[in-house]
C-alpha cells in the first residue's frame, strides 16, 4: 500500500510517499480502506518535531472509510460498514488499523469525504460552544481564524445557540465564507485592529469569549476584547506558541484562560458518541454546511502541509486516496 512516512522532522519535505505492506489488524482492530484523510495542524506540529514522536512514522489523525477486515474480538463493526475516526495516527495511507473504541459508524445519508472533513473540527467546534463555553442566546462571541475549518462550524454551531457572532478574517474572499455560515460581523485584521473593532461593535462591554486557534499573533488583543469575568479559549497556535505569560495579566477583569484539547472532550466513549452523532446529524440534514477547500491526493501530502501553514486554505483540506 502507499502512505506518507515522516523518518526526519522538519519541512513539509520530510513527508515521503513510500510503499508498506498492508498491515493486518490486530485483536480489537479493524483494517479499513481510508477514503479520506483530514490534514489538520496538529500533524504539522508533528511533522515539526514540537510534539515529540518516535521516527519513522505515518502523520494524519483523522480519516474515514471502508472495512475491509475484522480483528480478533471485534463486534458491533462489520465488513463493509462505512466509519470514521480521530485521534488515533496514521492516517496518510490507503489502508490503516484502526482500534473500534474510537470508531464511529457514519451515517449512510452521510458522504465519507464529509465525514473526514468534518469529525475532528466538527467535535471541536461542539465542546467550544457547548461546554468549554456554554454559549447563551444573545452572547456575543469571538471566532478567530473564521473561515478555516474549526471558525465556518463554529461559527454555524454558535449561531444555533443564538449568539452574534464576530470574526477575524485575513482577505475580502475569506470575509465572504465567513459571513455565508452566519457571521454577523467580520473584522479583517490585516486592515484593523480587531481589539478596537470588536470594543467599538460591542459598545465597550466587551466579550464574554474569545475563541483562539491562533496563538502568538493574536493573544494578547484577544485578551482586551473580553469582558469582567470573560473567557479566553486558546485551542491552537497556527502562528506560532504563545510567550510565557504571568497569570497576573488576568487580573484585569478577573479573566480565566483555558487551554482545552479534544481528547477531555470526547471520553468517556458516551461523550464522543453524542457529539459525533449531534455533527453526523447536523450535516446530513444540511443544518451544517461543511466546506472542503481542497482536495489533494495522498502523494500532494506536502503541498497540502505549505497550503496550510501559510493559511491558503478556506474550510478544510482533505486528502484524497
Amino acid at each position: 500500500m502507499r502512505a506518507i512516512q515522516i523518518s526526519k522532522t522538519g519541512g513539509p519535505d520530510v513527508l515521503e510517499l513510500v510503499e508498506l505492506p498492508t498491515p493486518k489488524p490486530a485483536a480489537g482492530q479493524v483494517l479499513v480502506k481510508v477514503a479520506a484523510s483530514g490534514v489538520n495542524f496538529i500533524d504539522t506540529y508533528l511533522r515539526e518535531g514540537r510534539y515529540p514522536a518516535a521516527l519513522p512514522f505515518i502523520p494524519g489523525q483523522e480519516a474515514a472509510g471502508t472495512v475491509v477486515e475484522l480483528g480478533e474480538g471485534v463486534s458491533g463493526f462489520a465488513v463493509g460498514d462505512h466509519v470514521a475516526w480521530t485521534g488515533v495516527r496514521g492516517t496518510y495511507a490507503e489502508m490503516v488499523c484502526a482500534p473500534v473504541a474510537e470508531l464511529l459508524h457514519v451515517p449512510a445519508a452521510l458522504k465519507l469525504e464529509d465525514a473526514a472533513a468534518v469529525l475532528t473540527q466538527g467535535l471541536t467546534a461542539h465542546y467550544l460552544a457547548y461546554d468549554t463555553y456554554s454559549i447563551q442566546q444573545e452572547d456575543t462571541v469571538l471566532v478567530h481564524a473564521g473561515a478555516g475549518g474549526v471558525g465556518l462550524l463554529l461559527t454555524q454551531i454558535a449561531k444555533m445557540r443564538g449568539a452574534r457572532v464576530i470574526t477575524t478574517v485575513s482577505t475580502d474572499e475569506k470575509a465572504a465564507l465567513s459571513r455565508e455560515a452566519g457571521a454577523d460581523h467580520v473584522i479583517l485584521y490585516t486592515r484593523e485592529n480587531f481589539a478596537e473593532a470588536v470594543m467599538k461593535f460591542t459598545g465597550g462591554v466587551g466579550l464574554p469569549v474569545v475563541y483562539d486557534s491562533v496563538g502568538k499573533t493574536t493573544f494578547e488583543d484577544s485578551l482586551k476584547c473580553l469582558r469582567p469575568r470573560g473567557l479566553m479559549a486558546l485551542f491552537g497556535a497556527s502562528s506560532g506558541a504563545v510567550p510565557p505569560m504571568d497569570p497576573i495579566r488576568l487580573m484585569t477583569g478577573s479573566l480565566y484562560l483555558t487551554r482545552p484539547t479534544l481528547k477531555d472532550y470526547v471520553s468517556p466513549r458516551a461523550e464522543l458518541e453524542r457529539r459525533a452523532a449531534d455533527v453526523f446529524g447536523w450535516v446530513a440534514s444540511g443544518k451544517l454546511k461543511v466546506r472542503v477547500g481542497d482536495r489533494l491526493k495522498l502523494e500532494d501530502a506536502a503541498q497540502a502541509h505549505r497550503d496550510l501553514e501559510g493559511r491558503k486554505t478556506t474550510g478544510k483540506v482533505l486528502l484524497v486516496m
